[in-house]
Formats: structure tokens, sequence, C-alpha cells
């Protein structure tokens, strides 16, 4: 990692996710021309939540530019658990559905951990399953999930120095902190391929004051609990990379209109950091371009086990 004085570096996940897009458009090409089954991607939205249809279609729009076949069913607020279940159960056994993706957050009578798992951990693209986490924990090959890969993959294409260096991840949701974690503190020499970081991981219990010393130790910091403006200048130790997954919408007291913003006081930060992702234009676009990575390498494993039973 490299330690300067002037602004930190800005990591471009917009550019980088472009240009591993076309990357899987290429391998998609000769995926499908070796006579293989195009990719197909079902997204399941239940409810009308703006925000929910919003990042579906950016997926779906991701999906074309790939190459991916797509579909998106929406169902109303109303839908019960168990008809959800039945359609996933479907989407399980259809042969033509490569991926199935349930856009969280379901509704409150939906039990989230249920829909989970009751995905197909083949087909499970978003990497939520609890055979796949359970994988992840192992070191072992699996669905990783499309932030804490995509994360991943911003600090390896940005040369980003984790080996035994100090990372502290804050935030500790099931779907983004853990597994982004165990991605860091994991031993690079086994199938995940591991970033060999010591890890601290802080919450929404751990003081400020313990917050900030640990922030102040980290040449890694990657932050994800949706509070704008949590981690300032002074927590930051010179040279420091910092990852923000936070997405929050604020108002502009200057224009009086609505901005994304994330966890970090990003102008402050910046002028410390060595490397830095903004929001937006950082770790989401290569969230949703993770999630077509997951969903080709699914079409590949799924094509190789019915070559197996033939």
């Amino acid at each position: 990692m490299r330690f300067t004085s002037n602004m930190a570096q800005i990591i471009d996940g917009k550019a980088m996710s472009k240009e591993i897009r076309l990357e899987l458009h290429q391998e998609l090409k000769e995926f499908v021309a070796a006579g293989n089954r195009l990719p197909h991607l079902t997204a399941v939205i239940v409810g009308e939540d703006p925000a929910s249809q919003t990042y579906v279609h950016n997926k779906m729009l991701a999906c074309k530019e790939v190459g991916i076949s797509s579909e998106t069913k929406i169902l109303p607020e109303s839908t019960t658990q168990d008809e959800l279940l039945q359609l996933i159960n479907q989407l399980n056994t259809d042969e033509n559905v490569t991926g199935v993706l349930i856009q969280l957050p379901v509704p409150d009578h939906i039990d989230e951990r249920t829909i989970c798992n009751a995905v197909a951990a083949e087909k499970d693209v978003d990497g939520f399953h609890e055979i796949n986490i359970g994988r992840l924990a192992l070191d072992m090959e699996g669905t990783i999930p499309a932030t804490p890969l995509g994360v991943k993959t911003l600090l390896e294409r940005s040369n980003i120095e984790t080996f035994g260096r100090n990372a502290v991840v804050v935030g500790r949701s099931k779907n983004v902190s853990l597994p982004m974690a165990m991605l860091l503190h994991s031993d690079g020499r086994h199938s995940i391929k591991g970033l060999d970081s010591t890890v601290t991981i802080c919450h929404r219990y751990t003081p400020p004051k313990e917050l900030a010393k640990f922030c102040r130790q980290a040449d890694i910091i990657v932050v994800a609990v949706g509070k704008p403006g949590l981690i300032t200048k002074d927590m930051i130790k010179p040279g420091a990379c910092i990852i923000d997954v936070g997405i929050n919408r604020i108002k502009d007291e200057k224009t009086g209109k609505f901005k994304l913003v994330g966890d970090v006081d990003y102008e402050e930060v910046r002028q410390v950091a060595g490397h830095i992702t903004p929001v937006p234009g950082g770790v989401g676009p290569m969230t949703v371009t993770m999630l077509m990575h997951n969903t080709l390498k699914a079409a590949k494993k799924q094509n190789a086990t019915r070559l197996l039973n033939v």
C-alpha cells in the first residue's frame, strides 16, 4: 500500500465494473459457443418498494449488458410466505433457470432467513444460503455474497496490500459485514483465496472511543452500517484504504435536493486516506457486476453437473 500526503486515490468502482462486464461478456460468448445453455437469472420482488425496483432494474440492465437472459417477477405485498416458497420451489426445479434472486428486504410477515435458505444452494447467486455462507466460513469453494466479493475484487484490482495488514469491518450484517470479515481474514492458500488480514469487527454497541481507536490502527476500513458521516477524518490512519459500502439518502441543505452519500465523511477523509471509494460509483456497481459473475459461475457448475449425470 502506498502512503502519501496527497488527496486519496479514488477507487472507481464504476469503471472497474465496466471492465469486468466486458470480460464476463466474452466469457459468456465462449461458454454458449461451446454448446452450453444461455444462463438465465430470475429476480423476485415482493411488494412495490421503489428502491427494490430500482435495484432490480439495474441488475436486469447488467444482465443485458453481459448477455445473460433475465426476468423479474413482481408479487403483491400481500403474498404469503407459503406462496413465495411455492414460487421458489418452481424456480429451483426449472432447468431453464440458472440463478434465483429474492430482492431483500421482504415484507415483515415473511421470514428472510427461511426465504434465503429456500433458494437452492446451486442457484443462490446472492450467496445468502446457509450452505454457501458455511462453505465461505470453512474456506471452501461456493458462492460468495456479491457485495463482499465486489469489495475483495476492488482491493485486488487496485493493488491494495492486505497480507498481514490490520483491517476493521464496521457493521455485522449477515449478508455483507460478516462474509466481508471472513474474506479479509481467510487464508489465501485455500480455494476462495482469502486476503490474510488481521480483522476487527465493530458494530452499534462498540463505544465511539473504541471505534475510533480501532479505526486509527487500521490499514483497511470497510464500513457498512447505513449511518452518514460515521467515519471521520480524525479516525483515519494516514494512507489507509477506505471502502464505503453505506448508501444513505439525505437532503442537501444547500440545494434542498436529496442525494446519496455513504457512511464516510468523504471530503474530509479523502484528505488523509491513501485510497477511498466514492458513493455512488464505488461498491454499488461492483455488487451488481459480481452478481453477474455468480450467475455465470452457477451456469458453469450446473452444466458440469448435467454432464456428470448423462
